[in-house]
């Protein structure tokens, strides 16, 4: 099994992404971040089951969808995975994103 780190970043983001929801809910923003967090240990059972993103073209940065949010994460190395960014997928991904 492969181990999923969160990185600092991924946590602030799905920090931000809570508390923008719950402006409106806070029920619809628990739902959210548990359902991202949920579709993001997926990976688990196979680190290459995402794309490639587009933006890099790295066979070792993938995404997988949850929602309208893109769990961008990077495979490390056999055993451990990465989860670089929570991002919007009406947002633009820049390189300087994953940095």
């Amino acid at each position: 099994m492969v181990k999923l780190i969160w990185t600092e970043v991924s946590l602030e983001d799905l920090k931000s992404i809570f508390d923008f929801i719950a402006i409106d809910s806070k029920k619809y923003a628990a739902i959210t971040v548990e359902k991202i967090y949920y579709n993001a240990q997926v990976i688990n059972s196979n680190r290459y089951i995402g794309s490639v993103v587009p933006e890099f073209s790295n066979k070792f940065i993938r995404e997988i969808i949850s929602g309208n949010y893109r769990i961008i994460y990077k495979i490390v190395s056999d055993s451990q995975i990465d989860i670089l960014r929570i991002y919007h997928s009406a947002r633009l991904l820049k390189k300087s994103s994953l940095e």
